[in-house]
């Protein structure tokens, strides 16, 4: 059986604002506004930001050609951009055995401590 899941450290991002792109993502036709494309040394997960018009698909984890995908709100990006700046270490989780747990995470830091390392 192929490798389900994959889990990266993220090291680089980029963020792309757009004015409203109607696109098609796997037989879905989306409102696409923003993306965050987290690197990691293999891996990719693009963050695609959505107007609140738009359908929201599924994520998607694709191990063998090592991308995944997530859609949320564009109201969220500056959440997602903040936590990119400003925690360290973060990583990506492809989850092709279970698209909705697809994720960015942190680690476990000490409450009120700020950063850690």
């Amino acid at each position: 059986m192929a490798e389900q899941t994959a889990i990266f450290e993220v090291k680089e991002y980029m963020v792309i604002l757009r004015q409203l792109e109607k696109m098609d993502f796997n037989g879905q036709q989306i409102r696409l506004r923003g993306i965050v494309r987290c690197h990691g040394t293999e891996h990719t997960l693009d963050v695609y930001f959505l107007d609140e018009e738009s359908v929201f698909p599924e994520p998607v984890a694709d191990i063998e050609k090592k991308k995944g995908y997530m859609f949320m709100p564009f109201r969220d990006l500056p959440v997602l951009v903040d936590i990119l700046r400003n925690e360290s270490p973060i990583y990506a989780h492809l989850r092709a055995d279970r698209p909705e747990w697809t994720s960015i995470t942190t680690t476990k830091e000490p409450v009120g401590e700020g950063e850690v390392g």
